[in-house]
């Protein structure tokens, strides 16, 4: 019997191929580092490299980052959800309602804290227990916030907190921003609940493969729902930080935080070997987003223009993602 050997020409379209995977696995960190080059050059003032400015891009995606690392627990398990940006409005106009009414600041932020948890308990549920699609369930739950928050408020600003509740937005801890402050604690919670629990481990391996899952013992149905929890109270506690900075809110506030979050998981994406959500490569892709943002607006650029770069980002994110899971 004769042994097989490999051979150097056969081993070297894998090695090139591992190589070119290594490199796209690199790419969106290499792009965050563009961006900063980039604008550092091209700025001729020389505000964006300032440690003001940093901080400013910091307090800018805060709220945004929050929304992301919640995301990022829902994408793990292979859904996502579009209801984020309108949940927030939605907890945003309940607990400035509440206030304005004279209800004191711990409770109503409490208050606002169990409506999100009531909103991802009611998308889990149609999710995981229903079998709902993630997008079916999750627009039509985004369409309903949005008409509640305009309801609730008339379609119109909400005035008059008190000072105690913007504090949470526009105060610091030290020199940092209080909104930076609660979203390092949330995505680190995050972080531990991926890497060191086992609910996490049950959230890849669902991610990963269901069914294999399910044959396994896990009880996808409940590590789906869970998600949805998650997901629920990290965007009402993102609307209340929101409302916060602002000093009011307004029904259509958080909308933005959906698309942008979703861009920043798919960002982050790439930067995993095995092409999977992490919180590491969030916080490159909220990197990438607010680096973007605030360099664009330092030259002046359209709003509108911005829009077109964010969903270029995206497609260019998902392709780059798809392109790492094919080489894996």
């Amino acid at each position: 019997m004769t042994a097989t050997t490999t051979t150097g020409p056969q081993r070297a379209p894998r090695r090139r191929s591992d190589r070119a995977a290594r490199l796209a696995s690199y790419g969106t960190l290499m792009g965050l580092l563009l961006l900063l080059v980039l604008f550092t050059v091209l700025d001729e003032k020389g505000i964006f490299l300032t440690a003001g400015n940093l901080t400013n891009i910091l307090e800018q995606v805060a709220v945004l980052a929050m929304v992301a690392s919640v995301q990022t627990v829902v994408m793990v398990v292979g859904d996502f959800d579009l209801s984020v940006g309108a949940l927030a409005s939605l907890v945003g106009v309940v607990v400035a309602q509440l206030l304005a009414g004279g209800m004191p600041v711990v409770p109503a932020i409490a208050l606002g804290l169990l409506a999100g948890l009531v909103a991802g308990a009611i998308n889990g549920f149609l999710v995981a227990y229903l079998g709902l699609s993630a997008f079916i369930a999750t627009l039509a739950a985004m369409t309903s916030f949005t008409g509640l928050a305009l309801l609730l408020s008339q379609g119109s600003t909400i005035f008059g907190l008190p000072g105690r509740f913007v504090a949470i937005g526009q105060g610091r801890l030290g020199p940092v921003p209080m909104p930076v402050v609660i979203a390092i604690a949330l995505a680190v919670v995050v972080w531990f609940v991926l890497s060191r629990t086992v609910l996490g481990r049950q959230y890849y391996a669902v991610g990963g493969n269901a069914e294999a899952s399910r044959l396994s013992g896990v009880n996808t149905r409940a590590v789906r729902f869970t998600a949805f929890l998650i997901s629920g109270v990290g965007a009402a506690l993102a609307g209340i930080v929101l409302t916060a900075r602002l000093a009011s809110a307004h029904p259509t506030a958080g909308d933005p935080l959906m698309l942008s979050s979703i861009a920043a998981v798919f960002l982050g994406v790439t930067l995993s070997r095995v092409g999977q959500p992490s919180i590491g490569g969030t916080a490159v892709g909220i990197g990438i987003v607010g680096v973007l943002g605030n360099g664009l607006n330092l030259l002046q650029v359209n709003s509108y223009v911005q829009q077109v770069v964010t969903g270029v980002i995206i497609v260019l994110a998902v392709s780059l993602s798809q392109i790492v899971r094919g080489r894996r």
